[in-house]
This record gives C-alpha cells, sequence and structure tokens, in this order.
C-alpha cells in the first residue's frame, strides 16, 4: 500500500451524518477507557494505606503509579501502529484481557515489589487499548462531527483521574485497599463483552515496526524517569556510585535525542511520522497535553496527603473534597463538545486552561489546617469547568485533521504525549514534595514507617506538624499550576480548524 504524501483531513467537512454504530462503538470502548484511567490515579488516596501495609516510605509507594504509568506510556506509540495493522478491535480486547488479569493479580500481591510488577503488567494492557479509542473515532467519525465524540472521550479522561481517587476511598474504607484492583476484574469481563459486540472490524492497513525506534524512546525515558523520580534517594550531585543520577540523565537525553534524529531518517515508516507535526494543532495539542497530564497527575499525590494527613480525612473524605469537579466536567462535557465543533480551537482550550491554572494556584493558597471546607469545594468547581474546556478541545484538535490509514499513529502519539506528561509529573512531584517536606520538616522524606518520619501512619499528623506539612503540600501544587500556565502559551499558537476555515475567494 503507497504512503500518503501529505496530511489530509479524514472525512469531508460539513453535516455528513454519524452512523448510530459509531456512537455504540464509541461507548463500548470509554468503558474500557475508563477503566484504565481510573487505575492511574487510584492507588494515590491509598498511599498511606500501602505505606502502612508494605512499611514502605513515600517514594517506594509512588513507584506502583510511576511503574504503572511509565509501562503504560512507552509502548503506545507502536501500540497505536498495530492497532491500524491487525485491527483496532483486536488489539483493545487484547489488552483488555491482559489489564483484567493484571489488575487480579495486583490485589494478590504479598509485597510490594510483586504489586508494582503486576502493575507493570497492568500498564502494558492499558497501553494496547488507548490509541484504539482514539483512532476508532477518527475512522468511524466525520470530521466536522467529531466534537461531541471528542469531548466525551475528553472528559473520560478528566474525569477518571478524579473518580479514582474517590472510587479508591470508599473500597479502601468499606473493605480494603485489595478492592482497588480487584474491582476491575467484573468490569473488565463487562467491557471485554461490550467490545466483542458493538465495536466493528475495520479496515487494517500494511505496516512495517520501528524497532530501532522503540528500543531507543523505551530505554531514553525510562532512564529520564528513573534519574528525576529517585533522585533525592541517590544523591542528585553524585557522579559515581550505586546509581549514578547524572549519568542516567544524559543517557537518557541523548538517547531521546538520537531517536528524533532516527525519526527524520527513517524513510520506511517511522514509529513517529514526523509530517504529522506540520499540522500546527497536532502539534499544539500535543504540547498542552503533555503539561495538562503532567499537572493533573501532579496534583493529586500532594493533595491527598494533606487532606488525610492535615486534616485527618479518611481516605473516602478526602477524595469527596474533590468531587465538585468530577460533577462539573461531566455536566460540561456535552456543551463544551457542541461549541469545540463551533468556535476557534484558541477560545475553548485557552479559557479553560486559563481557569485550570488560576484555581490550582488559589488551591495552593487554600490548602491550610484550618481551611473552611465548603472554600476547598468552590475551588474544585472551578477546576471542574477549567477542566471540561481542556480535554475535548485538545483532542479534538489533535487529530481533526489526521488522515485515516494514520489515525493509529497520530492517537498513539498524542496519547504517548499525555501519557509521559502524568509520568513525569508523578516523578517530579515526589521530588518536589521530598525536597519542601526536608525544608518545612527535616527528616519528613526520609522515615519509613518505624523510622522515625513523621508520615508513618493513615491517621492525622500530631497537631505541631500540620501547618509546616500543609505549607509542604502547598507549594508543591504551585508546579501543576505552572505547568499549566506554559500550557495556555502553547495554546495560544492554535489556527482556526480547517473545517471552519472559509474557502479562498474567486
Amino acid at each position: 500500500m503507497s504512503k500518503p504524501q501529505s496530511v489530509q483531513p479524514a472525512g469531508h467537512p460539513g453535516d455528513e451524518p454519524v452512523p448510530r454504530e459509531a456512537w455504540h462503538a464509541l461507548w463500548a470502548m470509554v468503558f474500557g477507557f475508563f477503566m484504565i484511567l481510573v487505575d492511574s490515579t487510584i492507588v494515590s488516596v491509598a498511599t498511606p494505606a500501602l505505606m502502612e501495609a508494605f512499611g514502605a516510605d513515600v517514594t517506594g509507594v509512588l513507584w506502583v503509579t510511576s511503574s504503572y504509568l511509565l509501562a503504560y506510556a512507552v509502548p503506545l506509540l507502536i501500540t497505536g501502529r498495530l492497532g491500524d495493522r491487525v485491527g483496532p478491535k483486536r488489539i483493545y480486547m487484547v489488552g483488555l484481557v491482559v489489564f483484567t488479569a493484571a489488575s487480579l493479580l495486583c490485589g494478590l500481591a504479598p509485597s510490594l515489589t510483586w504489586l508494582i510488577i503486576a502493575r507493570v503488567i497492568q500498564g502494558l494492557g492499558a497501553a494496547m487499548m488507548t490509541p484504539q479509542t482514539m483512532a476508532v473515532i477518527t475512522r468511524t467519525f466525520p470530521a466536522a462531527r467529531r466534537g461531541p465524540a471528542m469531548a466525551l472521550w475528553g472528559a473520560t479522561a478528566g474525569v477518571a483521574t478524579l473518580v479514582g481517587p474517590i472510587a479508591g476511598g470508599l473500597l479502601i474504607d468499606a473493605i480494603s485497599w485489595e478492592w482497588i484492583f480487584f474491582i476491575n476484574v467484573p468490569v473488565g469481563i463487562i467491557g471485554l463483552v461490550l467490545a466483542w459486540r458493538l465495536v466493528p472490524n475495520l479496515e487494517t492497513h500494511s505496516h512495517s515496526f520501528d524497532w530501532i525506534g522503540v528500543v531507543l524512546s523505551a530505554v531514553g525515558l525510562f532512564c529520564g524517569v528513573f534519574a528525576i523520580q529517585e533522585g533525592r534517594t541517590y544523591d542528585w550531585g553524585q557522579l559515581w556510585g550505586p546509581i549514578s543520577i547524572p549519568l542516567l540523565l544524559a543517557v537518557g537525553a541523548v538517547l531521546l535525542v538520537v531517536f528524533l534524529w532516527w525519526q527524520a531518517r527513517n524513510r520506511r515508516e517511522p514509529l513517529v511520522p514526523l509530517r504529522l507535526f506540520r499540522d500546527r494543532n497536532f502539534s499544539v495539542s500535543n504540547v498542552a497535553v503533555t503539561a495538562v497530564g503532567f499537572a493533573v497527575t501532579g496534583l493529586i499525590f500532594p493533595f491527598m496527603l494533606y487532606a488525610q494527613l492535615v486534616r485527618g480525612l479518611s481516605p473516602t473524605g478526602a477524595a469527596l473534597l474533590l468531587a465538585p469537579q468530577a460533577v462539573v466536567s461531566i455536566l460540561m462535557a456535552p456543551i463544551i463538545g457542541r461549541l469545540v465543533d463551533r468556535l476557534h480551537p484558541r477560545l475553548v482550550a485557552g479559557l479553560g486552561l486559563a481557569v485550570l491554572a488560576g484555581s490550582l494556584a488559589l488551591l495552593s493558597l487554600v490548602m491550610r489546617p484550618d481551611s473552611p471546607t465548603w472554600l476547598i469545594m468552590v475551588v474544585a468547581v472551578a477546576m471542574g469547568l477549567g477542566m471540561s474546556a481542556v480535554w475535548g478541545p485538545l483532542s479534538t484538535s489533535a487529530n481533526r485533521n489526521l488522515p485515516r490509514e494514520l489515525a493509529g499513529a497520530g492517537a498513539g502519539i498524542y496519547n504517548t504525549t499525555r501519557q509521559m506528561g502524568s509520568v513525569m509529573g508523578s516523578a517530579a512531584i515526589a521530588a518536589l514534595m521530598t525536597a519542601r517536606l526536608a525544608a518545612h520538616l527535616p527528616g519528613a522524606g526520609q522515615g519509613g514507617p518505624g523510622q522515625g518520619g513523621p508520615i508513618e501512619h493513615a491517621g492525622a499528623l500530631p497537631a505541631p506538624l500540620r501547618e509546616p506539612f500543609a505549607r509542604a503540600m502547598a507549594e508543591s501544587m504551585l508546579m501543576p499550576a505552572a505547568v499549566v500556565a506554559l500550557a495556555l502559551v502553547a495554546a495560544l499558537f492554535y489556527e482556526n480548524s480547517k473545517h471552519l476555515q472559509r474557502p479562498p475567494a474567486r
């Protein structure tokens, strides 16, 4: 099959009707997509419980999430291409089986090490599923009618990151931490039946696989993330030792540069077709969603620790503080979906990013031991408004002009950048929280259970420690706010969508 020479819109602009089967397939795949994204944040509320259960410190438990996010992000490029070649339905269903089986292993894990290994397997299953959801939208919905579909997809991504802590809190309080994984088993079986019955077998395209690119990107990304996550543990400035953080950072950077060079030189079929980035909106969306993924994952950890250890809330109570964010995101999704097809993407995404950045900065100000609950929930409402106007517009603008034969590649790239933002957010927030705790509470980030550190159990901290601990968590929250502000700058470079552009005057 010959390669297309330029990026052309998939579908035809106008009022081309959307087949009913397209919506059925989308809802079936969104069901599984929601589950795997919930698992990106469901562990955050279980951090104190896992520390107590396994006798681990904060950094060790954060790897339960970081390992999942890393295993989720690295294979996305190749699994997107696999969907094009084998069929998105087949790859999605295989990934769902892997994810569901790994969830059972997570709940049965006898140690933190085994839990991390099972989470890696979970991440691999999630990586097989995610690009197929976006590729099916690109291949079944006309370009000018993708706004509502992508708004649903984007709202699912945004709401799932918030429902994760709430669902986790309810399960931990009612039963135990193991059930945040066991619950995926029946949900996964239902999702498998829905996909088998409702998702169509779409046309496949022959693709070669860039295995050199896979190795370069995987090793480079792993070195970078591990270095940031473990930098404080192994001494940032130590050049030689058991693990050299500066060396790992250098190796990761060099490998990623070589990866980009190889993608430009590969004349057959690169893992990342760089010509897709000639479309400005695709490029801007990838930059912006990386920052948003970073911020959304990064904000969960300091907020949950603040809510449980400073305010003394249960896991459920801590998660419910952010419940208004999820509710507002759900309610606003259909409204934003209609606007995305009619307005300049800069208007919708730019406003959403501005509101989100401002609300995160405001959340940092109200994270005090004596802040009224209603004030925190008002800020959560503002965050929900911002989130609802971010996920859908970014994903719609990213894929609007993709050709059908590159739908999997484009979806793989977009989801990789989103997930790598999440991975880096998880790693960076761990390093920043440890640094701020060390500044306000010397020894706080070092002592695990039984080692003298103040973060030793899931209950509230002693009164004298609450104010400095809250200050450390609040200062950590400023980093996600700053990163979203960078995404806002990127959104200013959006150009009007092609289906809204007027034809040139004759």
